[in-house]
């Protein structure tokens, strides 16, 4: 609950600094008429309604798990990413159809140095979101809150590439400008690609590879522990699952087997900050390990605090 509850203090501090920044790119872009403007503050309108479907996901996560949703609410995470692809997808197609109209009918631009102060302002305010979103997420195991504090970094290279129409209009090559909004259509693409991949590599319980090696290995460390095997894991919300079975002496007993369980835990727990639960199956060691699993194995759930 406290993951989450900061993770909301994140969005709406971000939402209030990326609507402010394009709220004021709005001015600009109705006194100068800049397309390129015009598709770099659709793209940033997009970027903070991406906190939204994040913050009502962050708000599900609070809520303690029932009878119905026995894993709770971890999946809305999932859920709100595809949220966010969709609308950063719809950005780029009305970034790129404004941007092929201004080619097909163009039209002036002018107030230039405001057009230039609202790029900076615009790469100003992304970069601020970024760093502040991707520490905040760092913090509380938000894969989700990293990537879209990763779009706010590359929203804000694409303000600076307004700049590149700014100059061409000032040297007499107004083109420049939507042929800038269209290239900035095109970055938007490129980050819908990259987060389409990892937001549908969570929902099919896709894993970091290193975590996994993680949960396979640290256990090795606990005195006790023989062995490691059928090791899974999975991301549920910013939160990772792990299932593994952990071989031991056979003539442990059961109170033994816990006390060595209680200790893998803490060793997961340890080594994978954003641990939230872990089972651990308990097998006897020998030739005999699959009948004995069957008859005497211990399994312990245990949650990190």
């Amino acid at each position: 609950m406290a993951t989450s509850e900061r993770g909301i203090w994140a969005l709406k501090v971000s939402l209030v600094g990326l609507g402010a920044t394009a709220l004021f790119q709005v001015v600009i872009v109705a006194l100068s008429g800049s397309t390129s403007l015009l598709a770099d503050t659709i793209h940033n309108f997009g970027d903070a309604a991406t906190s939204v479907p994040l913050w009502i996901a962050f708000s599900l996560q609070r809520r303690a798990r029932s009878r119905r949703f026995t894993y709770g609410y971890g999946r809305a995470e999932d859920l709100a990413g595809v949220v966010i692809v969709g609308l950063i997808f719809f950005s780029a197609c009305v970034a790129a159809w404004e941007s092929i109209d201004k080619l097909l009918d163009p039209r002036p631009v002018t107030h230039l140095w405001w057009v230039t102060a609202a790029a900076v302002i615009g790469f100003i305010g992304n970069e601020a979101v970024a760093v502040f979103r991707i520490r905040v997420g760092e913090q509380i195991g938000s894969a989700a809150l990293i990537a879209d504090g990763q779009h706010s970094r590359v929203d804000g290279f694409t303000s600076l590439a307004v700049l590149i129409g700014v100059g061409g209009v000032a040297l007499g090559v107004p083109i420049l400008d939507p042929l800038v909004g269209l290239l900035i259509t095109v970055a938007i693409l490129f980050i819908v690609r990259d987060a389409a991949k990892a937001v549908f590599s969570r929902m099919l319980d896709g894993i970091e590879p290193g975590i996994l090696a993680d949960v396979e290995h640290t256990p090795l460390h606990v005195a006790g522990v023989d062995g490691v095997h059928q090791a899974r894991a999975r991301w549920l919300g910013h939160k990772v699952y792990a299932d593994l079975h952990i071989t031991v002496d056979p003539a442990l007993s059961v109170s033994d087997a816990h006390d060595i369980v209680e200790r893998v835990q803490a060793a997961l727990a340890e080594q994978i900050p954003a641990l939230g639960e872990a089972t651990v199956h308990v097998c006897p060691r020998g030739d005999s390990q699959d009948q004995g699993h069957d008859q005497r194995a211990v399994v312990e759930t245990v949650v990190a605090a």
